[in-house]
């Protein structure tokens, strides 16, 4: 990870170093930045120095400026929220939109986004609004159907991508633009917003899009906006949403939920259909053109958006197992199978990297930390964190913030 940090040019999210502002962290890759604390191993049972009782939902929680904001579901609703990070204790709740309901569950997918004094919030069935951080009162809103030509079915028919499952995909703040993954086929599949008042600063594209959150970063020497829709990986000019390259990938149904993971030239994302692929970008005077680095079919990973340490990526391979490949050509270095329990055949995983380790949370709510060893799985520690979830934590001052379908609540990781 420490070779590709010089490469990103990420959302420039106003918040303390020792924040979790948004989808994966400070710069999307799952990393806690360096200087903040970390474990070195697991209690066999951890710290809860509180939890509070949460509605139903996928979102994952985010911690800036001393609060926690997540969303839930009440009573069919959507509910932005913001708790004490020390306490837990409810600072303000705010409803934002009908609750999307499909086979998988209710309430909220899409992790919220904190930026100084705002935070932005985009419920499953398009509904977005900028907030004030302290009341929760609306500052702007616009709804990506009903003003953008967005396509909400709902678990129907063919549907695909959002349209189906709704939006998930954490929209981005980039200098004075939040970029969102709309989905309308009307030119604005991906619309920068003025992060301050609302109004449309550029609209891009046709494409329905996915589940997978979109990444910023600079790739082969240009900065670009990285966005795997239902229908292609594509690279935009952040600034003017100019199409910088485009890589057709479909499946049945547009399950793409993977963030797209950079190092050095190329990009990756994964899909339950595609298997792990590998694209990469070179520059030839004013023009990227993108190409076939690899392809590991057999990987398909399916939810679980992996990590990046040194040459390797980590993650949740298609066999509930935890698996290291080689960034350079895809092949397996190693995996771990037997440490996922869960019923049925899909499982989910979240990682995060804390220097040299990694942090992984399973859906069953176990914790296990494990060197980023491309050599060997090599286990550090393991703990019962909560009850079965899908939600990525949060991490900020060796502290871990994490939901399940009954709680929201705080570990501490490091004394």
């Amino acid at each position: 990870m420490r070779t590709l940090l010089p490469l990103l040019l990420v959302s420039l999210v106003t918040a303390s170093a020792a924040d979790w502002p948004q989808w994966r962290g400070p710069l999307r890759t799952g990393e806690v930045p360096a200087g903040e604390p970390i474990p070195t191993t697991l209690p066999a049972e951890p710290k809860v120095l509180w939890r509070v009782p949460v509605g139903d939902g996928f979102a994952s929680p985010i911690v800036a400026n001393g609060r926690v904001f997540h969303l839930a579901d009440k009573e069919g609703t959507e509910i932005a929220h913001a708790a004490d990070a020390a306490t837990g204790q409810e600072l303000w709740s705010t409803p934002i939109f009908s609750s999307h309901k499909d086979g998988f569950g209710i309430g909220p997918r899409c992790t919220p986004v904190a930026d100084g004094n705002r935070v932005f919030v985009q419920s499953a069935k398009g509904e977005f609004q900028c907030l004030d951080a302290a009341t929760g009162k609306a500052i702007w809103r616009t709804n990506f159907v009903t003003d953008l030509g967005a396509v909400y079915i709902g678990e129907t028919g063919t549907a695909a991508g959002a349209s189906r499952h709704g939006a998930t995909g954490s929209p981005i703040v980039d200098g004075d633009r939040l970029i969102a993954q709309v989905g309308s086929a009307n030119g604005a599949s991906i619309v920068a917003f003025d992060k301050g008042n609302g109004k449309v600063v550029w609209k891009s594209q046709n494409d329905q899009t996915a589940y997978a959150a979109p990444f910023i970063a600079t790739v082969a020497g240009v900065r670009q906006f990285i966005s795997f829709t239902a229908e292609a990986l594509i690279g935009l000019d952040p600034e003017k949403g100019t199409l910088l390259w485009r890589v057709p990938l479909t499946t049945r149904l547009g399950r793409h939920v993977t963030t797209p993971v950079v190092w050095k030239d190329l990009v990756l994302v994964a899909s339950h259909q595609l298997g792990l692929v590998a694209t990469r970008l070179a520059k030839s005077g004013d023009t990227l053109t993108a190409t076939e680095a690899w392809v590991n079919k057999k990987m398909t990973i399916n939810f679980s958006s992996p990590v990046v340490v040194g040459e390797h990526l980590y993650g949740l391979g298609p066999a509930k197992n935890l698996v290291c490949l080689s960034l350079a050509t895809g092949e397996l270095a190693w995996e771990k199978t037997g440490l996922i329990q869960t019923e049925g055949g899909k499982a989910e995983a979240a990682f995060l990297v804390l220097g040299g380790n990694i942090l992984t949370l399973l859906d069953t709510g176990e914790l296990l930390l494990f060197a980023a060893n491309p050599k060997e799985y090599q286990e550090l520690g393991r703990t019962q964190a909560s009850g079965r979830t899908w939600c990525n934590p949060a991490y900020a001052s060796g502290r871990l913030y994490l939901r399940d379908a009954r709680e929201l609540l705080c570990l501490q990781l490091v004394p």
